[in-house]
């Protein structure tokens, strides 16, 4: 029984010498095609010239578009620019916290903290650099409409609140 199974092994190693004699002739064959890699482009740095340009950012250039804005009969800008400034329309609203409010005469009034100042305020008051005019003043919440500029460069209203600020802030 020794004898077949050597017999046997004998004869599979004949037909994995004529596996590898053709496993190396594959491998001679087989030319593989990779394409080389281009070189990257060379990068050649060019220095900013604005010329005659204007400035994008410059803030004359906003102020003429404000104007002429502002110039149009049904412009939202047109009253703004008519009227004197009230103090708050010089601070951002989120430098200014609503820190209480008060009834008197039937009307109620809102009390801003702004620079460790307090201020009352009450409906038709402006206050914030948008054009904010204050719309309604409830016990918790100061509402208002402001005008800015929308993605287009138009002018449109948005509504803000300022709410009341927890005593821990």
């Amino acid at each position: 029984m020794s004898l077949a199974t050597l017999l046997a092994l004998a004869g599979c190693s004949g037909d994995q010498d004529e596996l590898r004699q053709w496993m190396e002739q594959q491998r001679k064959d087989a030319k593989p095609s990779v394409t080389p890699l281009l070189p990257p482009k060379k990068f050649l740095p060019q220095p900013y010239e604005s010329g005659a340009g204007v400035d994008p950012f410059s803030t004359q250039k906003l102020s003429v578009a404000i104007r002429q804005e502002a110039a149009q009969p049904n412009s939202l800008l047109t009253a703004e620019f008519n009227r004197r400034k009230e103090p708050l329309e010089a601070y951002p609203l989120d430098s200014m916290a609503m820190v209480g409010s008060l009834t008197r005469d039937n009307r109620r009034y809102a009390l801003l903290r702004v620079d460790n100042l307090l201020y009352q305020v009450k409906v038709g008051d402006h206050l914030g650099q948008n054009f904010g005019l204050i719309t309604k003043v409830s016990e918790t919440e100061i509402t208002l409409r402001e005008i800015v500029q929308d993605a287009a460069g138009e002018y449109v209203e948005r509504m803000s609140t300022l709410q009341l600020q927890e005593k821990g802030r």
